[in-house]
């Protein structure tokens, strides 16, 4: 054990503090690729115990690489030089389920499979599905700003989180926003630890909307022509329909899930059961006007599709691909995939129809960096980005987030009121934050 480690463990017990070697494979991965020279890695008990390791890494500038899970750790740049890791999955508590109200709070290391568990209890559900949905933090969805499919219906992270307690870089506790929906009391902290990467404060205590699960849930697939399916879903846009979730899908991503050859339209309804039924006849009435082939998925085969998926792009998303984030303007989320298919051909391609957010990724012996630079500038044409979150160490020349906005210099003063000895996940961020 290091110096560093036996003071870590002295702080907070040395059951609490443990090697490399005794976690799993795949942590073990994620961590040397976040941190290639971690002295410890700590999961502190209790919120008294994170704080005073806090406070003493801070008083000792260590830096420090906050973690929940650590299923999304490799998403970023290496935090260079030595740092220690700071766990929150023993902080693993449901603190209050207001069903009445539709909110919950619970602590940041609890797996959101386990909260919506509980919360199907109440027939209630938190509407968020992010990548490694079975692991996943809530602490960690959070940081990452991870929302998924159900963006389309329900918003982002940021429209669900109503409150939020988090230790700073000192070992200080803030606390912002409540316990209720209509809260103005204290400053939007909120919106600004989401997407954060942990680089402003570790999260403990998360606030969140629910809302009540569904009746009936059904999907309807549509497979063809790009242009076709960029006609429907200009079509679907212009009606009162709500899908919950619609993802537009590069036809390597419909080939690969065996949906058929062309590109894919996903669009799921959840509502009461006429509503759905009435949505679902809508939407393939179009797909049939413009020559698209639709297949409708009910009860298990609608759950097993986006089950699919999400296992799809959880491997795409893995610390063994090349991982991409990209945004474009919702209007031209088809024409984006069908471009990335012919700069990238051996890659897989996502958006979500609503947002123009969406995935790239592949293998990272069948994609290059000259091909993610060439879809990093399509995007940027067309009023987007690309985000490189997952990439091999030897694409040193390749900047991972790739920001070109004119926002640093107030993200550098941010950084500086929070973190002014830049010791929280430095580095990683944008900007070399």
């Amino acid at each position: 054990m290091s110096a560093i480690a036996l003071q870590v463990a002295q702080q907070i017990g040395a059951d609490h503090v443990v090697a490399r070697e005794s976690l799993d494979p795949g942590l073990q991965a994620q961590l040397q690729i976040a941190a290639p020279n971690l002295a410890a890695i700590a999961y502190p008990p209790t919120l008294e115990s994170l704080c005073d390791l806090v406070a003493y890494a801070h008083h000792h500038r260590w830096a420090m690489l906050p973690m929940g899970q650590g299923t999304k750790l490799h998403w970023g740049p290496p935090l260079q030089g030595e740092a220690i890791a700071i766990s929150t999955a023993k902080l693993n508590q449901v603190i209050d389920h207001a069903a009445g109200d539709l909110t919950v709070t619970a602590q940041a290391g609890v797996k959101l499979a386990d909260l919506q568990q509980q919360l199907a209890q109440a027939r209630q559900f938190l509407a968020i599905a992010p990548h490694y949905s079975p692991s996943a933090t809530l602490g960690g969805i959070v940081a990452t700003a991870d929302t998924g499919s159900l963006r389309q219906r329900y918003g982002g992270v940021r429209d669900m989180l109503i409150g939020v307690s988090l230790v700073r870089a000192d070992g200080q506790v803030a606390k912002a926003g409540g316990r209720v929906v209509k809260n103005v009391a204290g400053y939007d902290l909120m919106k600004l630890m989401t997407g954060a990467y942990g680089t402003l404060g570790i999260l403990t205590q998360v606030t969140f909307r629910l809302y009540p699960l569904p009746e009936v849930s059904e999907t309807v697939v549509l497979v063809g022509d790009s242009a076709a399916i960029a006609t429907v879903l200009h079509q679907i846009r212009q009606t009162s329909l709500s899908p919950a979730a619609l993802d537009v899908l590069s036809p390597s991503c419909i080939s690969a899930l065996g949906l058929g050859q062309g590109m894919g339209l996903v669009a799921r309804f959840q509502s009461i059961p006429v509503s759905v039924a009435q949505q679902m006849a809508q939407v393939m009435a179009l797909a049939q006007a413009a020559g698209l082939s639709s297949d409708r998925l009910q009860g298990q085969d609608d759950v097993s599709l986006w089950q699919r998926l999400q296992e799809k792009w959880d491997g795409a998303v893995a610390a063994s691909a090349i991982a991409c984030k990209i945004g474009v303007l919702p209007a031209h989320g088809v024409a984006t995939l069908d471009a990335i298919a012919q700069m990238c051909p051996a890659s897989l391609g996502l958006i979500h129809a609503g947002s123009g957010l969406g995935w790239v990724s592949g293998e990272i012996d069948s994609i290059t960096a000259t091909e993610i630079t060439q879809v990093r500038s399509h995007c940027a044409a067309h009023g987007g980005f690309l985000s490189l979150l997952s990439a091999p160490p030897s694409w040193t020349g390749l900047d991972r987030w790739g920001y070109a906005g004119n926002a640093l210099p107030q993200m550098q003063a941010i950084k500086a009121q929070f973190d002014p000895h830049h010791l929280l996940n430095p580095g990683r961020f944008v900007g070399g934050l």
